[in-house]
């Protein structure tokens, strides 16, 4: 976990990446979590090996197994999934669902995958994240990503990249203890409507400073 952070930060940073973190309320790192960020950029990957002090495993697509870089976590401690493929995806979760067993945190990204529409906005979310929590009777651990679209979207490809600052807000964590496993919809609806709002006040307050200061 350490040797890809360094990787991680020393990457970001030679390249004018910086990052900052918030959070809202104090998190207690030695509980276990589903973690559930936004996803807009490859480089979500890096801000959460930032922002999150404690080891976990992510959840991501079966092309990072391509990377020489990425394939080395992805065969050891991350869960690749084909996203084309239904067992893969039963598989990925199954071993999701081992890891939180194991009170590991690991990271899912509720939307499934980065999606097309430029400017970003949140998409709707999936469900297998919440299932999990909800089976396991862990906390959700809600992380909004503002700016690493702006650096460099999706994989980069079409629009490049920039320098500058990745403002990383973790939410307070959301409790699984009062809600039984048939109502993953209330909990996920919860995550997403406290998700959206940091992540639209975040945008409205960017794009007026963006506008006062031309």
């Amino acid at each position: 976990m350490f040797f890809r952070k360094w990787i991680s930060v020393f990457a970001t940073t030679t390249v004018g990446v910086r990052f900052k973190v918030r959070e809202e309320v104090p998190i207690d790192w030695d509980k276990p979590y589903v973690i559930c960020p936004n996803h807009t950029s490859i480089l979500d990957i890096t801000a959460l090996n930032y922002a999150c002090p404690r080891p976990f495993s992510f959840m991501g697509k079966i092309e990072l197994l391509k990377n020489p870089v990425t394939r080395i976590f992805f065969k050891t401690v991350d869960i690749a999934v084909n996203r084309n493929s239904k067992i893969s995806a039963f598989k990925a979760f199954k071993r999701a669902d081992t890891l939180v067993k194991e009170g590991k945190s690991v990271v899912i990204f509720p939307e499934g995958k980065i999606d097309d529409e430029y400017p970003p906005c949140l998409h709707k979310f999936k469900s297998g994240s919440f299932r999990i929590a909800l089976e396991n009777q862990v906390q959700i651990l809600p992380v909004v990503i503002h700016d690493a679209w702006r650096i460099l979207w999706d994989d980069g490809m079409k629009f490049g990249s920039i320098p500058g600052t990745i403002h990383i807000s973790i939410l307070k964590p959301i409790d699984t203890k009062n809600i039984g496993p048939q109502e993953h919809e209330i909990l996920q609806q919860k995550v997403y409507t406290d998700m959206q709002y940091h992540w639209s006040t975040f945008n409205l307050h960017k794009n007026v400073k963006n506008t006062n200061t031309k």
